[in-house]
Formats: structure tokens, sequence, C-alpha cells
């Protein structure tokens, strides 16, 4: 299992950053190689991916969530095995620092070479510009959603 960290700033105030992040079924407009992310209900997600002629469905679970400050989740099924979270931490009224951060298992030998390669990295921190420009230059969020998710 690998640990990918990586972290933007972006020009939004905190709570505009956080809430866009809660519309998971966006992601597709801004992560690569997301083809969909539907939301099932306030704690679970259906993921279809490709990534290298790869296609995986999964599901994940939203295990912790704070308003503007973080959300936590990890996969219940599927081949892909991950867990993560991304925090919220408010810089001044207009910037707010995302910092994202998974452990991710390769679980065919497209992902693990695909990880000793670097190339989770690297996609990943593509990904987090692209929200950046995303989020940027939509000026506010699509949505929220700004309910509370207790561990446990």
């Amino acid at each position: 299992m690998s640990t990918v960290k990586q972290a933007v700033e972006v020009g939004v105030p905190v709570h505009t950053a956080y809430n866009q992040w809660t519309q998971f079924e966006e992601f597709p407009k801004f992560m690569e190689g997301v083809e969909e992310v539907r939301q099932l209900d306030d704690r679970h997600n259906h993921w279809t991916t490709e990534i290298g002629g790869v296609r995986r469905e999964f599901d994940t679970e939203i295990i912790d969530q704070l308003p503007d400050e973080r959300i936590a989740w990890r996969t219940t099924s599927g081949d892909t095995k991950q867990k993560g979270m991304v925090r919220f931490q408010s810089l001044d009224e207009t910037h707010t620092r995302v910092e994202l951060v998974m452990d991710v298992e390769g679980t065919g030998v497209a992902e693990k070479g695909a990880d000793m390669l670097g190339m989770i990295d690297r996609r990943v921190k593509g990904d987090m510009r692209r929200f950046k420009e995303y989020i940027e230059q939509r000026g506010g969020e699509s949505g929220a959603w700004r309910g509370r998710v207790t561990p446990g």
C-alpha cells in the first residue's frame, strides 16, 4: 500500500471549496480516469473508473465528515482498495488549502506497476490542479451537503 499526499491552494473561501468537494457526482469533471460517481446516500458512493485501459467499479463509504474541515472515506467493495481524507484549511477570507492524503493498494499488475512508476502521485497532483481550476473558474460551488458524519 502506498500513501499519496497532495495539497493545493484555491482562491475561494473554505466553505466554497468544501461545499464543492461534497458534490461527488461532479468529480469526473476534474478527476482524470473517473467516469462516474453515483451518490447512493449521505455516506455511500459508487465509482466507475478507467485508468490505463483497466475499468473498475467500487463503492466507498464516508466514515468522517465535518463541514469546512474534513471528509474521510474508505472502499467497501470492488477491486480497488483505498482509504483517504481531504482536509480544508482557511488561509484567509478568500483562500483555502485543500490537502488530500490517500492510501492506495494496487490490486492488479497494471495498478502495481503504475504505483511503482509514480503514476498515481502524478494523477492525484493533476486532479488537485484541475480541482483548483474548476472551482476558481466557477467562482462558487455547484451545491453543498453540510451534514455531519461521525466515525464509528
